[in-house]
């Protein structure tokens, strides 16, 4: 959903990343160019404009962060105002109500409603332990109430049904005396897809809501919508008071716009994405992954991530006591931190995902690293004598030569891999110098602006 608008975004911003001075020109020059791109994802133009006049304003003139350049500081900025548009925190269902908590889905026809019902009691069955009732009011489409009994199976969820000649607004009130009379903790009620500039439509499903009080009352909007999401979520919620929106489809080729525009709008939270056609495909809505997600952050800090888990605070102390404490870093140690290395998946994905390996501070012009070259360079290692371990300064021509056919790589090998160790051994001198603390918490701040 948001790769077009993802790619563009970074392109322009990868352009500003590394100023050494923000200036009014391309903070304004950069700005005209994140306009045009938002108005090709389909963002609505009230909403850009806001979005537009916020980054400016916090941009020009700004302070700036010690830990970051001033185009990072922008960078960082522009990502609290998409966080800002799209909410600043996930929100969750509301169950705080008399048992049956009733949650009514509302929205066009073809928007994913039947579908998103089944995710939706499944993931409350999953993560909430209820017990939970499904019924449908769409009298109109006999196939949408059979798919949803079809899906209520599936997950092992009863579902209430009555019959077609019956009004919707009567199948509701029924659906709700059943669920009170057995217990039924959470009630979901799936309705007909309806246009919002169809009155006699719009006219029933308010005078549904009316008669069964729904603690919570949830718009699906497709993703792919475009443009006229504005238009639909303004006016559903205008006529029902809409208690948040799930948006469905993210999976596919939309532009992303709706995600930006739908809440801002209604003021109403965004509480679930559907992320594929799975039963399991719905997630809770997080403003903050989207909006790295749409600036093309994802993959570093999801790297970020496994990297804090598998090499922790505690074991960096073998930096900070084994390795500062020598005078020299030699291949021995080179070999201990493959070692780390190794542990840590998506060494390669990271650095290639990486736009600017030039740049990475503190860390030098890094190689791709992959599993074959890492167990390359333990063979060439091990091939090595312990005085070339030691002192790997006198590894000349003829050594390597020698290391080469022992290790069963090229002379090209051995090059690559004292180069490699010059990098290491650069890295140490300023861990010696600041410590892996304050270099890790820098680098993050880079990657993540």
């Amino acid at each position: 959903m948001f790769e077009n608008l993802s790619k563009k975004l970074s392109f322009i911003l990868n352009k500003i990343k590394n100023q050494g001075r923000l200036t009014e020109k391309n903070i304004t020059d950069s700005l005209r160019e994140i306009r045009r791109t938002l108005l090709e994802a389909d963002v609505s133009l009230p909403i850009i404009k806001i979005f537009i006049n916020e980054v400016s304003k916090k941009s020009i003139g700004k302070e700036i962060n010690n830990n970051l350049t001033p185009g990072q500081e922008f960078i960082k900025i522009i990502k609290n105002e998409l966080i800002k548009i799209m909410g600043e925190k996930n929100n969750k269902l509301n169950f705080s109500v008399q048992p049956p908590a009733i949650i009514l889905l509302v929205g066009l026809q073809g928007a994913g409603k039947t579908t998103t019902i089944g995710k939706l009691a499944k993931f409350i069955k999953e993560n909430y332990k209820k017990k939970i009732l499904i019924t449908s009011l769409d009298i109109y489409r006999p196939a949408a109430i059979e798919q949803l009994n079809i899906l209520s199976k599936k997950i092992k969820i009863d579902f209430f049904f009555t019959s077609l000649t019956e009004k919707p607004i009567n199948i509701a009130q029924s659906a709700k005396q059943y669920a009170e009379n057995n217990f039924y903790e959470i009630l979901l009620i799936d309705t007909a897809g309806r246009l919002h500039i169809d009155q006699k439509m719009m006219k029933e499903i308010i005078n549904i809501k009316k008669s069964i009080s729904p603690i919570e009352t949830l718009l699906i909007i497709d993703s792919m919508t475009g443009q006229d999401g504005m238009n639909i979520s303004k006016t559903f919620n205008e006529l029902l008071s809409i208690s948040g929106i799930i948006i469905t489809k993210i999976d596919g080729d939309s532009r992303g716009g709706v995600a930006l525009s739908a809440r801002y709008t209604t003021k109403k939270p965004i509480k679930f994405i559907g992320t594929g056609e799975k039963l399991s495909d719905l997630k809770p809505f997080c403003p903050k992954e989207i909006a790295e997600r749409i600036l093309g952050m994802k993959n570093i800090l999801s790297f970020i991530k496994n990297i804090e888990k598998k090499i922790s605070y505690p074991n960096t102390t073998f930096f900070n006591k084994d390795l500062t404490k020598k005078n020299k870093f030699n291949l021995n140690d080179f070999y201990k931190q493959i070692n780390k290395i190794q542990k840590i998946k998506g060494v390669t994905s990271f650095i290639r995902n990486f736009p600017n390996k030039t740049n990475i501070p503190n860390v030098g012009n890094i190689q791709e690293i992959n599993k074959k070259t890492l167990f390359k360079m333990k063979y060439i290692i091990n091939s090595m004598t312990k005085q070339e371990k030691l002192k790997p300064n006198i590894i000349k021509g003829s050594r390597k030569k020698r290391i080469s056919i022992g290790s069963g790589t090229t002379v090209q090998d051995v090059n690559k891999l004292l180069k490699q160790f010059e990098i290491m051994k650069r890295l140490i001198k300023k861990i010696k110098k600041n410590g892996i603390r304050n270099i890790w918490k820098n680098i993050k701040s880079y990657l993540t602006y």
